[in-house]
């Protein structure tokens, strides 16, 4: 429980750091001044001041922050000041954060693919590829079928039927559709095996009889420096694509339905998600960090007052109008939208405590 929690608050701390350094490295590159750099939120443990920049190190150890002078619209006058410089140096800054989260995904993701991402592995999978712990595994099972009913899981690892092996997906395929029920599962889950045996049958929506399960060949899979590299920039890419695609449907369900789908979790979800990653190994973790990373890259780009794509939002109609917002209006317009924000956060993470309960209650006794 403890190192979960620990684990959990790294990995926040170097997301959020990475954001907030590339707010700070965009700020000095456009000629800004910037006031303080800190590692952690206040109270401040110590700080050094170089080049009139205050380099801190603070207490509470949930990533960072970067004071820019001028960035609450004040200075106007001063040269280096946020306020003063251009609309465009202003959105350089403002994206530079979101930016440095999808390249620190890129480079988790190149790392991942040097030491061996855990992959589902298809037929025209690269010569040039390394492949290790190659399974044949469960990635879906469908509620309400025979399989739930006998006991199959989700990451189960069929290691045979009836005594049978097999080389490939597609020959288990052909066995579970000319086979007689009932038919009897060895799967190898976690650190054990289990047997378990199921018979066809009629599952709501589908035709005919079937077990309902989903598999595919799946293994660790690994590539030479260039080519890790290279793929994990086409991942980042693509994975960005499919997260904001994701968080559209999301704003489109609470719009239609006023509600929040059940698989968004909070910071407590992520604590709890963050442990079970890690027991899975350190190819996992590098692959979650990179999720979390593209993440709180596409949070922190929607245009919604006080996340970054709300002030760059600002800066649009700043634009189109030709003249600068109210600075009394901006302020407050943000302030809502963080106050909102927090009751975002307080709602998940209310249901992550009812979703996560017993199983953090259980962690908590455990260490007591």
């Amino acid at each position: 429980m403890i190192g979960t929690i620990i684990l959990f608050l790294v990995l926040l701390s170097l997301l959020v750091f990475v954001h907030e350094l590339g707010h700070f490295w965009m700020a000095r590159r456009a000629g800004m001044k910037v006031d303080e750099f800190g590692f952690g939120f206040p109270p401040r443990l110590f700080g050094i001041k170089r080049k009139g920049t205050t380099y801190s190190i603070n207490w509470i150890p949930l990533g960072g922050f970067v004071k820019i002078k001028g960035e609450s619209g004040s200075h106007t006058d001063e040269s280096d000041s946020f306020a003063a410089k251009s609309a465009w140096r202003r959105f350089l800054v403002l994206i530079a954060g979101v930016g440095m989260n999808v390249v620190l995904a890129a480079a988790l993701f190149g790392i991942g693919f040097m030491v061996g991402l855990p992959s589902v592995i298809l037929d025209d999978v690269s010569a040039r590829a390394h492949v290790r712990d190659e399974a044949i595994r469960i990635v879906q099972v469908l509620t309400d079928s025979p399989a739930e009913a006998a006991g199959l899981k989700l990451g189960d690892v069929v290691v045979s039927v009836d005594d049978q092996l097999f080389s490939g997906v597609e020959p288990l395929y052909d066995y579970l559709g000319a086979q007689e029920d009932p038919m009897e599962f060895l799967l190898r889950r976690g650190d054990g095996f289990v047997t378990q045996t199921v018979s066809r049958g009629a599952i709501n929506g589908y035709e005919g009889d079937l077990l309902g399960i989903q598999i595919v060949r799946t293994g660790f899979v690994s590539y030479s420096f260039f080519e890790a590299i290279g793929r994990g920039v086409v991942t980042s890419v693509t994975m960005t694509g499919a997260v904001v695609v994701a968080f559209v449907d999301l704003i489109r369900d609470l719009i239609v339905t006023s509600s929040v789908s059940v698989d968004v979790s909070g910071p407590v979800g992520i604590a709890v998600m963050t442990g079970e990653v890690a027991d899975l190994g350190f190819s996992y973790l590098l692959q979650f960090a990179a999720i979390l990373s593209i993440n709180l890259a596409v949070i922190n780009a929607l245009p919604f007052p006080a996340l970054d794509g709300g002030r760059i939002l600002f800066l649009a109609i700043e634009k189109l109008r030709r003249k600068k917002m109210s600075e009394r209006v901006e302020a407050l317009t943000h302030n809502l939208g963080f106050l909102v924000l927090i009751g975002l956060v307080v709602l998940v993470t209310y249901r992550d405590l009812v979703r996560f309960g017993d199983e953090i209650l259980g962690a908590v006794k455990s260490v007591f």
